[in-house]
């Protein structure tokens, strides 16, 4: 019986938090935690599967391990979601902020998985904002959020406990997180050919 994980994806805006959850879904069947927030969709989200989409009213009706405001909008995870989650797989993964991260850790000790991503120039994280479809004065008010520069350094919250990843190579990127999947999963989980 695989022990209940849930790998913690966390970094800056723009590091590939949502390219690495994808890649473990698929490559390694561990479904993503869906997560609550207040903002709106971006083109092509859907509501159920990227997130649950909520009103402020809404928002606080869920019980949350976790939430935070980033940009002006909140964003949870809640414990029925979880439970929801692992009821599916042992294995699951979810998408954090550092904060949120850091609660995980805390809460869910050597369960919660932490992967830290980076990418080296700042530069990139910005024309990776950019090729997802920002708007430039959304990406200018992002980046100069007092949010997005805690999310630049690994929080002292995560040292000793976070797995660090520089996502510039995204080749390099997949070896890392096959060896991590590999190192606490052992044989209980198949990979795809």
């Amino acid at each position: 019986m695989t022990t209940k994980r849930i790998f913690v994806i966390t970094g800056p805006t723009g590091s590939g938090k949502t390219t690495v959850s994808h890649y473990l879904r698929s490559q390694y069947q561990i479904p993503q935690v869906i997560t609550h927030t207040t903002r709106a969709p971006r083109e092509g989200e859907v509501g159920g599967r990227d997130y649950y989409f909520e009103t402020p009213a809404s928002f606080v009706t869920k019980h949350y391990l976790e939430h935070v405001t980033y940009s002006g909008n909140q964003y949870g995870s809640s414990r029925e979601g979880l439970a929801a989650a692992w009821e599916r797989s042992p294995l699951i993964s979810i998408v954090l902020d550092t904060a949120g991260a850091i609660t995980y850790a805390r809460e869910l000790g050597e369960q919660a998985v932490v992967i830290y991503l980076e990418v080296a120039d700042q530069e990139a994280l910005i024309q990776r904002l950019t090729k997802r479809g920002d708007l430039p004065s959304r990406i200018k008010k992002r980046v100069a959020s007092d949010e997005y520069l805690r999310d630049q350094a690994l929080p002292v919250g995560l040292v000793g406990h976070a797995h660090v990843i520089v996502n510039d190579d995204w080749q390099a990127t997949r070896r890392q997180l096959d060896e991590l999947v590999t190192e606490y999963c052992q044989h209980d989980v198949v990979t795809k050919d």
